[in-house]
């Protein structure tokens, strides 16, 4: 006979995926307000007052503060807690450096498999920045600026290059903000729109090289010296 099925496992499985669910939420919103910059660097990160905001207990928090840190979004500290990254000079070179070898590939791999479909993806996404733009909404430039990046990688296919450019576009967010470029001048939606051109032609060597001198233009617009300021955290999630 049988063994019998345990009636709990469902109701496991099914808080299981609820708290997933809800880490996921409560993950994507730290995420957007550090990309739209209404996070800055070296910003307090407290468990309690988080876990008053989403309405979940601090182990939950704790649970997404972690995934945070493994992408180095977040650094975490004993007896202090954690805190929104705040790249150092030499950290921030470092992710240019890490860019401009993982960006051309990523391009090339997008070219090799483009598809009408793809294309359309990029020109869609660049519609919505040029939106932004004209609307001068600041925040929704910033997290599409940064976006654009992650999305190339996505349709390249590669599933560890997109994770990889997707916590490389968040450090350069918080190093943008950190040493105070200017995001209109630093990540200029015609750069982007050349580069969706070049990748349309399949021109992989003009798509890597307008892609280069857009990343040495960012990085060339950054100053070496900033505050980070105190920060509402509730003001910043009610603003969602």
């Amino acid at each position: 006979m049988p063994p019998r099925s345990s009636p709990r496992k469902p109701a496991t499985a099914s808080r299981r995926l609820e708290r997933e669910n809800t880490n996921d939420d409560i993950y994507e919103r730290i995420y957007v307000a550090i990309l739209e910059h209404r996070l800055h660097p070296g910003t307090k990160l407290g468990e309690e007052k988080l876990a008053e905001i989403f309405g979940v207990s601090r182990a939950r928090v704790r649970e997404v503060l972690a995934r945070l840190a493994h992408e180095q979004i977040v650094e975490l500290y004993p007896q202090r807690g954690a805190f929104v990254a705040k790249p150092s000079t030499e950290q921030a070179l470092d992710v240019f450096e890490a860019r401009r070898l993982i960006e051309p590939a990523v391009l090339r791999r997008l070219i090799e498999t483009l598809t009408p479909e793809k294309v359309a993806r990029l020109r869609q996404h660049q519609e919505l920045e040029l939106d932004a733009r004209r609307r001068d909404d600041k925040r929704a430039v910033v997290r599409l600026s940064g976006e654009f990046h992650t999305l190339a990688a996505e349709l390249a296919g590669n599933s560890a290059l997109a994770r990889t450019m997707r916590e490389l576009s968040t450090l350069t967010c918080l190093i943008i903000v950190l040493y105070d470029a200017p995001t209109a001048s630093s990540c200029r939606a015609d750069e982007h729109s050349e580069i969706v051109e070049a990748i349309a032609r399949r021109d992989s060597a003009r798509a890597e090289k307008l892609m280069l001198e857009h990343l040495d233009h960012i990085e060339q617009s950054l100053r070496l010296d900033a505050n980070a300021e105190d920060v509402d955290l509730e003001a910043v999630f009610r603003e969602d």
